[in-house]
């Protein structure tokens, strides 16, 4: 895109407006309540329809929908179905913190995880949703800079980086609240993009020639469908961008707005991979951002369709990011210490918010591949889906949760660096070895987790069911 044209100017000024815009919606929370837990000035939690839509489009990122795309492109539908069981993670999650809030009286995962595993246990769990919070920045800011230039081009980080600093103005005024309010308007723009969309693509294709792009073979979809069906049980939990919604509202509200949210998200991820499949139909090259590539065949209407839908997506999911991290580091982390930073947290939230504005865009400049910020860290984590699923059936200790964790932490690590063997995989498809790992390392985190309940004895730790 050249920065002079006319259609330069106009994506640009479209970026600057969408900034100010933003910035009008977000109310300044001034309390702790609102900019932690999403209250407004009553005090009083949000409605249930705007924590729905909020947990709906904070989990439509901007790297998912193009990854949507992009797998509907090398596998047809199978490559969107696969991706789109990764938002039955929503339900699930919405269920096992209903259980938890009920019967464990839960306030939070990692004040959960420190009252029943130790302090190590939520420190370690800390650091590994610090490290899901880095990757959200870059690999959203990533995909809204690829409709402004290639990858490294002056353009493209330039869009990145203008598109970070107006979520963190706004996201500064309001913390949680801010989110909030400001995911119900990105939720609209969304979805009338999306369809806007698709009624640009799928009138050309009858439904039997979108389904003949899948073949039901490992090596045609469906190892990443059966590695998405693996990481489900653990993916939600290392994501406060989900999890913290599920504690600011009353439990039944939180669990229906769950459900309800997991069902829009698969349907509509599922949706957008349509794009990506009529781009296989068509014939369009291969790319690392079908969407982008595809929307500008279509002619500038349609790029500047697909700007928008990128733009509030990443924008929902970017300002939810900051949110997390402000009442991770400036709450939660400080409460386990037994401190409470009362008034001063906000300050705190808002400095770990700018700090993680410039580090966080590090890969994105550096020009890391988007997919792997949910395959390789949806792997690390299979190590928490016993300790929250099976909490209570099986004695909890700290022994357990700590060979659970690690061993996903150490499968996950080694499979980035390729030190798992090739004798790990099933089948022989692109994802082979990574549904080796998750399956094989979540029967040997369970396994950890369930071995140390049975052997502790009754005074090291308590039956909590």
């Amino acid at each position: 895109m050249q920065p002079n044209s006319a259609i330069g100017l106009f994506f640009w000024g479209f970026l600057l407006v969408y900034g100010v815009l933003m910035i009008v919606l977000s109310p300044r929370a001034v309390t702790v309540g609102g900019f932690f837990n999403g209250e407004d000035n009553q005090g009083r939690s949000a409605a249930p329809w705007l924590l729905t839509s909020s947990i709906f489009i904070s989990w439509i990122f901007a790297k998912s929908v193009t990854n949507a795309a992009n797998l509907g492109a090398s596998y047809g539908l199978i490559g969107g179905l696969a991706y789109a069981t990764y938002w039955l993670s929503i339900p699930l999650a919405g269920f096992v913190i209903y259980r938890l809030r009920r019967r464990f009286a839960a306030t939070g995962l990692v004040s959960f995880l420190s009252s029943n595993y130790g302090r190590g246990a939520a420190l370690a769990f800390s650091a590994a949703i610090l490290i899901r919070l880095f990757n959200e920045v870059w690999s959203n800011t990533a995909v809204v800079g690829g409709y402004y230039g290639d990858s490294g081009s002056t353009e493209f980080i330039v869009a990145a980086l203008l598109f970070t600093a107006v979520t963190l103005a706004y996201s500064l005024r309001g913390g949680l609240r801010s989110s909030i309010l400001t995911d119900a308007a990105q939720a609209a723009i969304f979805v009338v993009a999306l369809i806007w969309v698709l009624g640009l693509v799928l009138p050309a294709h009858t439904p039997r020639e979108l389904a003949s792009t899948s073949h039901w073979a490992l090596d045609s979809g469906v190892d990443l469908l059966l590695v998405a069906g693996l990481q489900i049980f653990s993916y939600g939990f290392h994501d406060p961008v989900l999890t913290d919604r599920g504690f600011i509202s009353e439990e039944k509200t939180m669990r229906r707005s769950f459900l309800i949210a997991g069902v829009l998200g698969f349907f509509a991820i599922l949706a957008f991979s349509l794009i990506g499949v009529h781009a296989q139909l068509t014939g369009l090259p291969a790319s690392d951002n079908v969407p982008a590539a595809l929307a500008k065949t279509l002619g500038v209407g349609a790029l500047m369709v697909m700007t928008v839908v990128m733009v509030s997506a990443a924008g929902s999911t970017l300002d939810s990011t900051f949110s997390s991290l402000a009442k991770l580091v400036g709450r939660e982390l400080p409460q386990m210490a037994g401190r409470d930073l009362g008034q001063k947290a906000i300050g705190v939230g808002m400095a770990v918010m700018m700090v993680f504005a410039v580090l966080g865009n590090l890969p994105m400049i550096a020009g890391t591949d988007i997919l792997k910020a949910t395959t390789i860290s949806g792997t690390m984590v299979i190590g928490l889906a016993p300790v929250f699923l099976l909490h209570g059936w099986v004695k909890p200790t700290r022994l357990g949760f700590h060979l659970s964790f690690w061993c996903g932490i150490v499968l996950g690590v080694g499979l980035s660096l390729g030190w798992v063997p090739q004798s790990w995989a099933i089948g022989d498809g692109k994802y082979a070895l990574l549904l080796g790992v998750n399956l094989y390392g979540l029967i040997l985190c369970t396994l950890g987790y369930v071995i140390a309940g049975w052997c502790a004895p009754s005074t090291q730790s308590r039956m909590l069911s």
